[in-house]
């Protein structure tokens, strides 16, 4: 109801005799959210399918009037940001990345819409806060189109990307780290999946670095990801003229800020892991940079709060380390139990939060404790994972057993031990 009273008074969409405002409405956000075709539609709501066809491109139209209501304004980090992920990086704005969405187009156009991946698709820019909101959207480049080709048209359109002096966003390496556009560390380690505890913590600054730049920059992942779960349209070609098809794509957009903006709790992101799972691989006054070049200056900015932040890392970590009592080991294994009867648990892991319902069940246990979920019960559980997958190994290799008498391996030969020990230790070399 709300979008029907923002289209008819801000994007100027009216009704007619035959067919009302919500009615509409229903008929666009079905064909959005379940990529309905035409011939379903008009047998869901008896309209024929012209009445469809024009209803969705008049409503489609007025929605993007209403782009400097929806579109969201960013505000930089500050020193009271309570995001862990962006805390780091004062005067970031956001994220900024770009997401393939398959298109129809005319055969001799094929080539040109052909992504590097092989399929025929929109290039689409994005920007988004640390809510997973949209800044800025940039659509109808061909899927072909380089990364840094896109950025800089849209950093120079007269209607373009506008980073304020002392801000900038967080971008992947298919990007140059330039002014306002700040990029991680070539030739390290960068993906999350290959930094944990142990032998694979960071190793040095510019590591440590590319792993909270990562943990920061995974939220346009996310936000992407939310899009296409939403709105089905999204995850398949549409049969549109590739202009209508492009205003789809950032009518999506719109509506994705204006439901994360109007609702307290989104339900769609508490399937987002699992969405991931099953789909791998998806300021006015001020002044404005208009290039996107690399400089000394920027390096040298990038390499002093790298450093900056292992440092207080070396020294947070010194001051976390706690030791753990063996009743609160076990009072954290009875709330691990309670959270997985009550659904936390999927099939991939927790999902996002559960580190928080931990702690509030620990401080009820124990009133006045010191344990957070960060990085107390966050490291324990990850001591213990490390421990259960030695375990694990062993009981599947031949000789070994659990006795469930006394709660420990049984292992049948000496022999088997001392081969098991000389082939860890060599995969360990």
């Amino acid at each position: 109801m709300i979008v029907s009273l923002r289209a008819e008074n801000v994007g100027g969409l009216k009704a007619n005799r035959n067919v009302s405002i919500p009615e509409q409405v229903a008929m666009f956000l079905q064909i959005l959210a379940h990529h309905t075709k035409n011939i379903v539609v008009r047998s869901h709501f008896k309209r024929s399918g012209y009445t469809v066809s024009k209803h969705f491109n008049r409503v489609l139209l007025a929605l993007l009037k209403l782009h400097e209501m929806l579109l969201i304004t960013p505000k930089p980090v500050d020193d009271g940001c309570e995001n862990e992920r962006f805390a780091h990086f004062k005067g970031c704005l956001g994220a900024l990345d770009r997401t393939y969405i398959g298109c129809r187009v005319p055969y001799l156009d094929k080539p040109r819409y052909r992504s590097r991946k092989g399929n025929v698709s929109i290039n689409v820019l994005a920007v988004c806060d640390d809510n997973m909101n949209f800044i800025y959207l940039l659509t109808g480049w061909e899927g072909s189109a380089a990364d840094s080709r896109i950025l800089r048209d849209a950093v120079t359109r007269d209607n373009g990307l506008r980073v304020p002096t002392g801000n900038y966003y967080l971008v992947d390496n298919g990007y140059t780290n330039g002014e306002e556009f700040l990029a991680p560390y070539r030739g390290c380690r960068y993906y999350l999946d290959a930094y944990a505890h142990g032998l694979t913590a960071p190793r040095n600054f510019r590591e440590y670095f590319n792993m909270k730049h990562a943990k920061a920059r995974n939220i346009i992942e996310r936000a992407f990801g939310l899009l296409k779960s939403r709105w089905a349209i999204l995850r398949s070609p549409a049969y549109y003229p590739i202009k209508v098809q492009n205003r789809i794509v950032m009518a999506c957009c719109l509506l994705h800020n204006f439901i994360r903006t109007t609702n307290d709790f989104d339900p769609e992101e508490e399937t987002l892991d699992d969405f991931f799972r099953k789909n791998p691989g998806i300021i006015s006054g001020e002044d404005y940079i208009s290039t996107v070049e690399s400089s000394d200056e920027w390096t040298a900015w990038r390499d002093s709060i790298a450093i900056s932040m292992y440092n207080e890392c070396k020294n947070h970590v010194s001051n976390s380390r706690r030791c753990w009592i063996v009743l609160e080991e076990q009072t954290l294994i009875l709330a691990l139990k309670d959270i997985v009867s009550r659904g936390w648990k999927c099939e991939n892991g927790f999902k996002t939060g559960f580190l928080g319902t931990l702690e509030q069940f620990m401080v009820q246990k124990f009133p006045g404790t010191d344990l957070k979920a960060t990085p107390h019960i966050h490291s324990k559980i990850h001591v213990w994972k490390k421990h259960y997958e030695a375990l694990s190994t062993m009981l599947s290799r031949s000789g070994f057993g659990w006795n469930d008498s006394n709660n420990t391996i049984d292992v049948i030969d000496d022999q088997v031990w001392q081969d098991y020990i000389k082939v860890t230790l060599l995969l360990i070399s």
